[in-house]
């Protein structure tokens, strides 16, 4: 399956590179006695699925071998048979299916990395492949990993994957809660509108505003007892609220999963990206917005006081006023200067101080 899941959405090209003691190559991990020892290393690809997952690695030149297994415990210890130290397994990030895989894999000492879906996607159509399969699937995915090598997946702290949980039912919560608003809103519109019906919804919409309210004070607990530090740190920036301050911690895995504000940048989806070819082509530059869409628009949000409050964010948004630089680009800007400042803040635990920005390295 080549499905992405909108939260668990991970582009491993930014994330910082993993280091594992590995052995050495060809080196044997505990194979039964039946089993071949020593093994060149290979690069393994995973299409994986909720049931099931397809394995699929380079046998001799142009030829791949094919396995497939059962998504869960027994089926991890009869692909581990199959695995060398020095093997790397590479898989897509296809919704929360991955996760019990990589983590295993990881826990064994084997190198793996998950990629964004969209990475692939590109490379077979670059193969101009016309099959689509979960065998071709697996296959594309181990030559892309032998092509391309991408940087090896970490998990998150557990209380980082808890914040993640809260926050998906939060979001869910607050569809549920537009959905029921907009329908009592329609049937208020109908001249003999039952009573007992909105009685009802309005019941079930109060029910939904306080499961909200208790999931979001679960994630504040757990903020405060585990990352209260960073909390405090990055809350002192003018225009940073709470609730931002409590997913760039989820988002960044506690500020320790990129190595560099400009990857971050790219995550979120705030890059700049330029379309230009030759003479004729001059695109309009615009950000990718490939990155995380909801860390993005909370963002975009807080660029709204922060242009008034943040003295380095009003001097940004005064200086591209000047320039005649439409309102929403200057936002955006803004946004982006926030996402630096959260960086630079959030990875040395300190407090904001206007005076000393220009010390601080991004």
């Amino acid at each position: 399956m080549l499905v992405p899941f909108s939260f668990y959405f991970d582009l491993g090209q930014f994330i910082r590179p993993a280091s594992l003691n590995l052995g050495l190559i060809g080196q044997s991990r505990d194979f039964p006695s039946d089993t071949k020892c020593y093994v060149m290393c290979k690069v393994i690809g995973i299409d994986i699925s909720k049931v099931t997952f397809d394995v699929s690695f380079e046998k001799n030149e142009k030829k791949y071998s094919f396995f497939k297994f059962e998504n869960g415990s027994a089926g991890f210890k009869k692909f581990s048979k199959l695995l060398n130290n020095g093997d790397h397994c590479v898989m897509e990030a296809s919704g929360p299916y991955y996760l019990a895989l990589a983590k295993y894999l990881h826990e064994q000492g084997i190198k793996v990395s998950v990629v964004n879906p969209l990475q692939i996607k590109h490379f077979v159509r670059m193969k101009m492949a016309r099959t689509k399969t979960d065998k071709k699937d697996a296959m594309m995915i181990a030559m892309y990993g032998k092509s391309e090598q991408p940087p090896l997946w970490q998990p998150d702290d557990k209380y980082v994957i808890q914040l993640q949980q809260a926050h998906t039912a939060i979001d869910g919560l607050h569809k549920q809660s537009t959905m029921l608003h907009n329908q009592m809103e329609a049937f208020a519109q109908i001249p003999d509108c039952d009573k007992e019906v909105m009685k009802e919804l309005r019941n079930l919409l109060m029910t939904i505003k306080r499961k909200i309210a208790k999931l979001e004070d679960r994630m504040m607990s757990i903020v405060k007892e585990h990352y209260y530090d960073t909390y405090k740190s990055v809350t002192t920036i003018q225009g940073i609220g709470p609730k931002t301050a409590i997913f760039l911690i989820v988002v960044t895995n506690n500020f320790t999963k990129f190595d560099h504000v400009k990857k971050l940048s790219s995550y979120v989806g705030l890059a700049p990206r330029i379309y230009e070819s030759g003479t004729s082509v001059k695109g309009k530059g615009h950000i990718t917005k490939m990155g995380n869409k909801y860390l993005r628009k909370l963002l975009y949000l807080c660029a709204w006081s922060a242009k008034r409050s943040n003295p380095q964010c009003k001097q940004m948004y005064d200086r591209l006023s000047e320039k005649g630089k439409p309102e929403r680009v200057i936002k955006i800007a803004i946004a982006n200067k926030l996402l630096r400042q959260a960086y630079a803040i959030g990875t040395k635990l300190t407090e904001y101080d206007k005076n000393y920005e220009k010390s601080l390295v991004y």
